[in-house]
């Protein structure tokens, strides 16, 4: 094919999708998809990829090499979202890329149990933080979807909180965001918290991911959290309980073999009523206690 002639969506799809299944990556056809999309422009959906395999449409040459270099990143797996600049989590679209953790479709369930005890807070305005927000996903979907809420938010990675300053600024910049470690965070908000959420790093030092885009790419401070995985959970439920209003929730992420510990952490430091949620696939993903 001459190096200035089209080539049918089809065609390019149906060779990204090859590329990608030799390559490993979980879901070839559906990131060939996405990456097809990203290529035609940056409001283009999966939708309209399909309608324009339908109607015959074809890549001009620049789009064809444009699409043909991002499909040779992801088959170094390099990850999606790296690679289109985004992420989407619940009904928002966050700025992501190296340095900050992709968030997952599993945290989305840690930010509806935060949302649902929001959004029945006797408060006018009831308080919420996000312990090591990130990409501010927890945080920002508190703050858009209970918008009487005051929502605070720690990070300490200087590189992931770059992601999250373009995040709050764009989509709610009424976050009160703050670069420090969680351990010293909101002394100002000690006993007024309604809602604790937390997705730490939870994964222990020793258990090395399998999927090559989180073991090569994932930060290791939002990853790793000590030998047993719950250092930071620890300091989580010690920071939740000098925040926390009576009666205020903690709720936290973790690996699906953790929550009987997490429950008995809880527990031990006084936490009422500990309890493991599974989430979409029937996993336990989430643990959530009240504050005597």
């Amino acid at each position: 094919m001459a190096a200035d002639e089209t080539i049918p969506l089809r065609d390019a799809l149906r060779g990204a999708v090859d590329v990608l299944f030799s390559a490993g990556v979980p879901d070839p056809a559906v990131d060939a998809e996405l990456l097809l999309a990203w290529a035609l422009g940056p409001d283009v959906t999966r939708g309209e990829v399909h309608a324009g395999i339908v109607r015959g449409a074809a890549l001009e040459p620049e789009q064809h090499a444009a699409f043909r270099a991002v499909v040779r990143r992801r088959a170094e797996r390099e990850p999606l979202q790296h690679i289109t600049g985004s992420a989407p989590f619940r009904h928002l679209v966050l700025d992501v890329g190296p340095g900050v953790f992709v968030p997952r479709p599993e945290t989305e369930q840690v930010a509806q149990i935060a949302i649902d005890a929001l959004a029945v807070a006797a408060e006018p305005e009831p308080i919420a933080v996000d312990l090591g927000t990130g990409s501010g996903a927890i945080a920002l979907a508190m703050a858009t979807e209970v918008p009487r809420a005051r929502v605070y938010a720690v990070e300490k990675s200087d590189d992931a909180i770059a992601w999250t300053r373009r995040n709050v600024e764009r989509i709610a910049p009424s976050v009160d965001l703050r670069h420090g470690d969680l351990a010293d965070a909101f002394g100002d908000l000690d006993g007024r918290v309604a809602v604790v959420a937390s997705n730490p790093p939870y994964v222990p030092d020793d258990a090395i991911p399998r999927d090559e885009e989180v073991r090569r790419f994932d930060p290791a401070l939002a990853l790793y959290g000590g030998s047993d995985g719950l250092d930071v959970v620890r300091v989580v439920s010690r920071v939740g309980l000098r925040l926390a209003r009576p009666g205020g929730l903690v709720v936290i992420e973790h690996g699906e073999q953790q929550g009987r510990a997490i429950r008995e952490l809880l527990a031990g430091d006084g936490w009422l009523g500990a309890a493991t949620h599974p989430d979409l696939t029937m996993r336990d993903r989430a643990t959530t206690a009240v504050r005597p």
